[in-house]
């Protein structure tokens, strides 16, 4: 049912006459699209050479693949790929049905639908992506600013021709489509932006940016790891104490970033198709009261039933008014949840650079390489499903709770039934008290008595270690029948426990609802585990700017221009190599006295005239390294012999 909410609040009101028609308009799209893909295609030259191209020599080696956007390590136009991804929502949340379809298809064949569907929305989408991603700036631009300004055009002309709705009413369609044309009107600035860019650098107003392996914020990370002070040299405030801590060093990839926008805008018009819904729902139930109530009037019934209509009239009220506050509850949760899993990807990512794999279950330690690679490919598409699911059920669990305390507290206090609310409630507590108090009692009981005292009076605890055995086998014996009893009640405590605490973290895949030892039935759970560490492998600061090291310093020996994020050293001389070899030598076996009897030449000598040789050599390298250091008119470098 709220699946035909969803579609009825996405899709055009069939009275308008001044409408466009989005659906067809989606599937006319198709023809542009392809075309984009194709010029952009022809543009790009393919690494490597196919058997087509002995054949076709005139197309030298073009019609290359286009990638719409790297998920695993570019950081480049990340809000504009999120954008992108805000663009897409209104489509994506019209997959859930298959009235976009211009023609009926059999029910067995709805998987064959969702298959095409999720295809013709990837195409037709497809430019946006492609021209912000493509290499070649100007052309892309270009169709991005012609291809994002026809559906501005459009998608603004259909929303205000014919704004109004079944559902919201008037303005409907603006209500719903705002978070779109928003992002589309930003993706439209993005393409002037690049354009203009691109001009500026083909003037000659303006340098091209180097491409390289890592970016700033990696560099600047590795720095931190090398640098002595303190981590936080400045107190940290109470935002960052109890909310979040900001990292300036860390970036979220574009795959993050698209997924949590397009559950946002998910988010947004599932609690207004929710709400519709419950609006016209609880209406109807009004209604169907109101014939109850003149039926019984006409049939003289009121003594049977005299006392059943306020009581229907009342749950009424408080359902109504429950599920509309339990609805701002959830959505506000299932927001909090979609923040949360970001602050959660960068713990656990800093985690697992740290090499810190305690936070994870035995068997996830190593995951499979095609587990984490097709992970990254699953996880937005989870994390959107599971994000509208658990809002639903979430909701659900929020309005049984808010019934059971409007009837439990509310309602008997505004019934004057207060004193008998508080006698069961009392009752209640009391039991509860009681349960808990014993099972403190049984535990100070054996921290007095039955424990050994402390070995140390500096030990924060008593030992392990049982004392007055006799009475501690009587203690056991009297208390187990006890907690035979107290075990009926805390079992079925542990089943709600399980129940509330797994349908509350259902939208979240960073954390398991199932048992320890069953995480792997936990697919969610497998899912995140297999893109952070695929995250890990691809994109750790220290591994990326070794690697840039080394590609930098390759391109410095074959003659080709070298990155400029690290400063390497220029090539010297033979003796000014030696010289530098014998320094860090001499360096080294100062501060690692040790290391001076495995040297080649000390191996032949007797071990204790090598012990000798390396203390005096130590003391005499530190004595005169001291006296260097305090005269100033010796100056210690490197290059010296």
């Amino acid at each position: 049912m709220i699946r035909n909410q969803v579609e009825d609040l996405l899709s055009t009101v069939q009275d308008c006459q001044n409408g466009i028609s989005m659906e067809i308009f989606l599937h006319l799209s198709l023809i542009p699209a392809m075309l984009i893909a194709a010029v952009l295609s022809f543009l790009q030259k393919r690494a490597q050479g196919l058997a087509c191209d002995h054949k076709l020599p005139f197309l030298g080696g073009r019609f290359a693949i286009v990638v719409p956007l790297d998920t695993i390590g570019s950081l480049s136009n990340r809000w504009s790929y999120g954008f992108a991804f805000g663009a897409v929502s209104s489509s994506v949340l019209l997959l859930f049905s298959e009235r976009y379809i211009p023609f009926i298809v059999p029910s067995w064949a709805r998987a064959i639908v969702y298959l095409v569907g999720a295809l013709e929305v990837g195409v037709v989408y497809f430019p946006f992506f492609a021209c912000l991603s493509t290499p070649f700036r100007t052309t892309g631009a270009v169709l991005g600013i012609l291809y994002s300004l026809s559906w501005i055009i459009v998608t603004v002309w259909d929303t205000f021709t014919c704004p109004d709705g079944m559902m919201l009413g008037k303005y409907q369609k603006l209500i719903i489509q705002w978070p779109c044309i928003l992002s589309l009107i930003f993706l439209l600035g993005r393409f002037v932006y690049i354009l203009v860019k691109a001009i500026c650098i083909h003037l000659q107003v303006k340098q091209e940016d180097t491409e390289e392996l890592n970016e700033h914020h990696q560099v600047q990370h590795v720095k931190r790891l090398l640098c002595k002070t303190s981590l936080h040299s400045k107190p940290l405030s109470w935002f960052q104490r109890r909310v979040y801590e900001w990292d300036p060093y860390f970036k979220f990839p574009n795959r993050i970033i698209g997924t949590v926008i397009v559950s946002l805008i998910g988010l947004y018009t599932m609690t207004l198709a929710d709400y519709s819904l419950s609006d016209l729902t609880f209406d109807q139930v009004d209604k169907w009261k109101d014939t109850l109530k003149h039926l019984v009037i006409s049939c003289n019934e009121t003594e049977a039933l005299g006392v059943l209509i306020p009581q229907l009239e009342e749950f009424i009220h408080v359902a109504r008014k429950s599920w509309l506050a339990t609805t701002i509850l959830a959505s506000l949760n299932s927001v909090a949840y979609c923040l949360h899993v970001l602050a959660c990807y960068r713990k656990h990512l800093k985690r697992l650079w740290k090499g810190q794999k305690g936070f994870l279950p035995e068997k996830f330690h190593n995951p499979s390489s095609a587990v984490s690679v097709a992970s990254i490919a699953r996880y937005s598409g989870w994390q959107i499903a599971f994000t509208l699911w658990g809002y639903l059920i979430v909701h659900f669990v929020h309005f049984l709770f808010a019934l059971l305390l409007v009837y439990g507290l509310i309602l008997p206090i505004m019934h004057g039934r207060a004193l008998s609310m508080l006698h069961n409630l009392g009752l209640i507590v009391l039991t509860m008290s009681l349960v808990i108090a014993l099972v403190i009692l049984q535990i100070v009981l054996v921290q007095i008595f039955f424990l050994q005292d402390k070995m140390s009076p500096t030990d924060k605890q008593k030992p392990l270690a049982i004392n007055n055995r006799k009475a501690f086998h009587c203690f056991n014996y009297f208390f187990f029948f006890y907690n035979v009893v107290m075990g009926i009640g805390n079992c079925i405590m542990r089943l709600l426990n399980s129940i509330v605490v797994g349908t509350w973290l259902v939208s979240r895949l960073d954390r398991t609802i199932m048992q320890r030892g069953y995480e792997t039935m936990d697919p969610g759970y497998a899912t995140w585990i297999g893109m952070i560490f695929a995250d890990h492998h691809h994109n750790n600061p220290v591994m990326v700017c070794f690697c840039q090291l080394l590609v930098s310093n390759t391109c410095e020996r074959h003659a080709v221009s070298a990155y400029s994020t690290f400063s390497n050293v220029q090539s010297e001389s033979l003796v000014n190599s030696r010289a530098r070899r014998r320094w860090i030598l001499f360096y080294t076996l100062l501060r690692n006295p040790h290391l001076i009897l495995l040297r080649k030449r000390n191996l032949s000598s007797s071990s204790s005239d090598t012990v000798v040789q390396a203390c005096v050599m130590a003391s005499q390298s530190k004595s005169s390294l001291a006296e260097s250091q305090s005269s100033p008119e010796i100056i210690v470098t490197p290059a010296e012999d």
